[in-house]
């Protein structure tokens, strides 16, 4: 089969980038996006940049963008990422990180931020035994998807949140931050709890779910920032935050009426119940901004869910089961 293959070049950090076409023949049931490269830099071009290594999914470095989305190129397989109306395979470096040549990608802020949430193990605080810090089945099996992670990028290339936000860490990073959270040997549980409350962390990602599709290990990032948040909220000794209180809110009004009074939830969250009078003058604007185009029930206008006492004996139920669980 004839694969036409679109590839975005581009000389240096601050030259434009430009696509280049190249034609191979090729079985695309059993050539990799990494054989097509390899093939075109060594029978073609030999000025094309990209990384490699392993080739088993096992280093991660010939992750990139195939066909819009990011992955290793050693495990697609051209017939999987063509699909049948793709006419072109189309191959782009990686997003949301400044590009050195072609494909390879300038990760120096990514291992920045990973460094952020201490990615390590502690175990400072104590006697060091003379014999291995061993672990249970259960103990292991709690941090092993989070273990899988092999730094490759997918995830923090496809990530909405880092596209935007200079200051958030990204999947990768807070996948790696729970992996040590659960860890047992662990001793800064706390420590890493609040700080992983702090802006740039947990509650700013847009839950979006890229990162859990283009994982190629089954991490499952988005899932492991939710078990972040689950032990923040289950933290009471945290001064609670903005981002706390808004889950709290969420959950009470739902509680009280069967759904969400939005003439309720700004004044709670961000005006803190009239106690941040700066809170409140910020959302001020967007309230007048509502009224005026009538998307602001009034209070005499809002009426309760007709399954309100259901909702709130269902959602008693859950938090009685969970106290007793624990």
């Amino acid at each position: 089969m004839n694969i036409i293959v679109k590839l975005r070049r581009q000389t240096s950090r601050d030259s434009q980038p430009s696509y280049q076409t190249f034609e191979i023949e090729a079985d695309p049931d059993r050539t990799t996006v990494l054989d097509v490269l390899i093939r075109i830099q060594s029978e073609q071009d030999g000025s094309i940049g990209f990384r490699r290594n392993c080739r088993n999914a096992i280093c991660g470095s010939c992750a990139m963008r195939i066909n819009g989305r990011s992955g290793l190129a050693c495990q697609k397989h051209v017939s999987e990422v063509m699909g049948d109306r793709d006419e072109e395979l189309v191959i782009e470096p990686m997003q949301n990180l400044p590009v050195i040549k072609d494909l390879i990608v300038d990760m120096t802020k990514f291992w920045n931020n990973l460094q952020k949430v201490d990615p390590y193990v502690s175990t400072a605080s104590r006697q060091i035994s003379k014999t291995e810090f061993l672990q249970t089945p259960a103990q292991r099996a709690k941090l092993q998807a989070a273990a899988n992670c092999i730094l490759c990028g997918s995830c923090y290339s496809e990530c909405n949140a880092a596209a935007v936000s200079d200051r958030f860490v990204g999947p990768h990073a807070l996948a790696k931050a729970y992996r040590v959270m659960a860890d047992n040997r662990d001793d800064r549980t706390e420590a890493r709890t609040e700080q992983y409350n702090q802006a740039g962390f947990v509650w700013d990602c847009t839950r979006c779910y890229n990162c859990n599709e283009v994982c190629p290990v089954e991490v499952q990032p988005l899932d492991r920032i939710s078990q972040i948040k689950h032990e923040i909220l289950d933290n009471h000794d945290l001064p609670e935050s903005t981002a706390q209180r808004h889950r709290h809110t969420m959950v009470e009004l739902v509680k009280e009426d069967g759904w969400i009074d939005e003439s309720k939830f700004g004044v709670r969250v961000v005006g803190d119940n009239f106690r941040d009078i700066q809170g409140l003058l910020s959302i001020f604007p967007l309230g007048i901004r509502m009224v005026l185009s009538g998307k602001m029930p009034y209070p005499w206008q809002f009426q309760k869910s007709e399954g309100a006492t259901e909702v709130k004996a269902l959602i008693e139920a859950i938090a009685s089961a969970k106290d007793k669980a624990n």
